[in-house]
Parts: structure tokens; C-alpha cells; sequence
């Protein structure tokens, strides 16, 4: 008889349905389904930082390694003041399946630490950085766990963390990716979410035989990914009507300037209302305006069952994890409106970090644009790939993306004789 996770233990997010309907659909054992569905390891650490003010003030925080079938694992780590085990579980879950669509020979993890980073100085900071680094370094390495920026992290903070690991194991720069460029990142590492996000969308209206120039974009989300897609949006002849982040947003039936926005919400706090030519817009009237393509770039669960009927987009592009959730996809499908789902479409981020990782372990840096090239070579066949296993099985995208992420692994996971062999089945 199997020994089962308590159901008290068990990760309870949709994403598991998902993960449930493709091995239903593969027919996989119930030992695989176990093994797919719960994390392979949790460490919750403590971590005491002394305060400017002289205090000490103690924080927790978390890593959490899903499934290493397919190599390392991989995943970023976030600083937010709602960090919670469930949310970091579902995240490095996530990973494992981006990977595996991806090709990409990495298992998926995520970090988190409970904090409020806008209020914490620059020193305290990396004080936090470098103590939650220390608490995890014995389950990381670059042959081990890799980490990477995420919400509320960013290249100096990797720059930290690799320092910090340095110090015990020295200089290993494949330990962690989206470092500064001096110090072993990547070109082009910054903007590859959003450069793969518009990579995928590119070819999905050359596919559907129609044109970004002069399509209509509401974008919610103005940080690093939200910035650099709505800027290749634009360049490509797209007009990116409506832009918000966590204050609210804006609206212009002409399209708005990316870049003067950027520089204007700069100026201003992160404030975007009062931009030339625009109106103010809030976060939830932005998901309901008639446009060609909605991006959701920021949180998760935006569109769901309470708002999907007033979303009046004919596209949505994922960019955050996971922004629909199952109901509101139901309710989308039912209207014919088509999801690019975020497993593949936010995937260019850490397909750059595979490239980053590659080029520290050679001691090798790539050009600009081998990495762009690269990134929009590994998108458009991941695209391919997905599309065959849509059509031949009677799929929507996202049930495509996960089937083949979900049999990439279980296969891994066989060949290593973690599940059953072939031949027993």
C-alpha cells in the first residue's frame, strides 16, 4: 500500500487540477501522481536582521524544491509582505512544468521572505539577502538549486546572494542567475519575460493571419515585465491603450507613449494618473475594455469568476503566474475569448537564465543578440509543440502545455526509477 501525503499537507491550488487532468489524460499511476503533484523538499528558515534603528527584527522565509526529474532546480525568490508556504509551493510547482514545456533541463523551486521590502533600507536589504542565502546555501548550487530575481528582488540582490554562497564555497556565478552583466549575467537577461511574452504573441497572430500594427493592448502590470512588452508592443505598431500598475492606471484611445510614461511614473511615485492626453483608469475597469489583446502582468487570480463576463478582450496574454483562474477560464472559453497561458508565455525569463547558467559554467558570454535569437528559437518551438498536441488531442492551450510538461517529467522521473517502468504499466 502507498504511504500518502496528509491531506493536511497537500498542496490545494487549481494548479494541481491542472497537473491531475494530464496525468488522467496520460493515464499514469497513481505513485506519479503523488510524485508530480508535492514537493520534493521544504525548508522554512528564521533569519534575524539588526535594523538601522539598532533593533533586531526576525524574519522567515522559505525555499521550497518541487521536482528535480529533469536537473537542477530553478526558480526566483521573491521579498513580499504576504509570503506564505501554500503561495511558494504553488509557485515551484509552476516551475517544474515551465521548464519542462521549455526543454529546459531544470526542475522547479521558488523562495520567498516575509517582508515589506518598501520599507526596509538598501543595508537592510542585503542584510536579509545575505542571512536568507546563508540559511539555504547548504540546499543550493549550481548543480543543486539555482536561484533568480523575482517579485521585489533584482540583479543586485543576486549579486548578493552569489557573494554570500562565494564566501563558503567560492566564486560560483552559476549559482544564481540574473546577476548584474559584470558579474557574470546575461544580456538581455532584464527584459526576456517580456521579450518572450511578445515573441509568442507575434507568432500567434501570424498564425491566426493577422497583424500586431494597429492592435489594441490594456496592459496591467508596469514593472519589469509589463514595461518591456508594452515597449516591443509598441515598437511593433501596437497601441497600447490603457497601462496600470498598483496605483491605478491610464487610458488613451490613441496609444500611449511607453517610454514618456515610464519617465513620468518615475517622476511621480509610481503614480500614473495626471499623464498627458490620458484619463485615469482603475485595475478592474482596465480588464473590461474592448481591446484585441488584455496582458495581465502583475498579480495572480485577477480574472476569475466574478469578473471574466465583463472581459471584453479577444486575446489574453499571461504574463503573471497564473491571473485566471479555472472558473474565469471557463467562463473565457465559453465566450470564445483565446488565453495564452503563462506557463509558456511568461517562460522567457527563465529560458535566459538556462542561458546565463550555460555561459557561467563555459566562463563564456554570449552577444545580445544570440540571446535574443536563442530565446525566440526556444519560444516559437516550445509554440509548435504545443499547438500539435492542442490539435491532436482536443485540447485548449493551456490543457497542450501542461500534458507535455507533465509526460517530459514523468518519463524523467521513470527513467531515473522514480515511478514504475515502462514495462510494468
Amino acid at each position: 500500500m502507498a504511504n500518502h501525503m496528509p491531506d493536511s499537507e497537500k498542496p490545494t491550488s487549481y494548479l494541481c487540477g491542472y497537473i491531475e487532468a494530464a496525468v488522467q489524460q496520460l493515464n499514469l499511476p497513481e505513485s506519479s501522481r503523488d510524485l508530480l503533484t508535492n514537493a520534493y523538499r521544504e525548508l522554512r528558515v528564521q533569519i534575524p536582521v539588526r535594523r538601522d534603528s539598532g533593533e533586531m527584527d526576525i524574519f522567515y522565509g522559505y525555499r521550497v524544491q518541487h521536482n528535480g526529474a529533469l536537473g537542477p532546480y530553478k526558480g526566483g525568490i521573491r521579498f513580499h509582505p504576504e509570503v506564505v508556504l501554500n503561495e511558494v509551493r504553488d509557485l515551484a510547482s509552476a516551475m517544474t512544468w515551465k521548464n519542462a514545456l521549455m526543454c529546459l533541463p531544470f526542475g522547479g523551486a521558488k523562495g520567498g521572505v516575509i517582508c515589506n521590502p518598501y520599507t526596509l533600507s538598501n543595508r537592510e536589504k542585503e542584510a536579509l539577502m545575505r542571512g536568507f542565502t546563508s540559511k539555504i546555501s547548504l540546499i543550493i548550487g549550481p548543480y543543486r538549486d539555482i536561484p533568480a530575481p523575482d517579485m521585489n528582488t533584482n540583479a543586485q540582490m543576486m549579486a548578493w546572494l552569489m557573494d554570500e554562497y562565494g564566501k563558503k564555497h567560492g566564486y560560483s556565478p552559476a549559482v544564481v542567475t540574473g546577476k548584474p552583466v559584470e558579474l557574470g549575467g546575461s544580456l538581455g537577461r532584464k527584459e526576456a519575460t517580456g521579450r518572450g511574452a511578445f515573441y509568442l504573441l507575434e507568432d500567434y497572430y501570424k498564425k491566426a493571419s493577422r497583424s500586431l500594427n494597429g492592435a489594441t493592448v490594456a496592459l496591467q502590470g508596469f514593472g519589469n515585465v509589463g514595461y518591456h512588452v508594452a515597449a516591443l508592443l509598441e515598437n511593433a505598431g501596437a497601441k497600447v491603450v490603457a497601462l496600470a500598475n498598483h496605483l491605478g492606471g491610464v487610458y488613451c484611445e490613441a496609444g500611449l507613449d511607453i517610454q514618456a510614461l515610464k519617465a513620468y511614473e518615475k517622476d511621480n511615485a509610481y503614480q500614473l494618473a495626471g499623464f498627458a492626453d490620458s484619463s485615469a483608469l482603475t485595475n478592474e475597469a482596465l480588464l473590461a475594455l474592448n481591446v484585441d489583446c488584455l496582458i495581465p502582468a502583475a498579480l495572480g487570480h485577477v480574472i476569475h469568476e466574478k469578473n471574466a463576463d465583463a472581459v471584453q478582450a479577444r486575446v489574453i496574454l499571461e504574463c503573471a503566474n497564473l491571473p485566471v483562474t479555472p472558473q474565469g477560464e471557463k467562463i473565457l472559453e465559453d465566450k470564445g475569448v483565446v488565453i495564452l497561458p503563462d506557463v509558456l508565455a511568461n517562460a522567457g525569463g527563465v529560458t535566459v537564465s538556462y542561458f546565463e547558467w550555460t555561459q557561467n559554467l563555459q566562463q563564456f558570454q554570449w552577444e545580445a543578440a544570440k540571446v535574443n535569437q536563442e530565446l525566440k528559437t526556444k519560444i516559437l518551438a516550445a509554440f509548435e509543440k504545443v499547438i500539435h498536441c492542442k490539435e491532436t488531442h482536443g485540447l485548449n492551450y493551456r490543457q497542450a502545455c501542461y500534458r507535455l510538461a507533465v509526460e517530459r517529467v514523468h518519463k524523467a522521473s521513470q527513467l531515473r526509477g522514480y515511478t514504475n517502468n515502462l514495462s510494468e504499466q
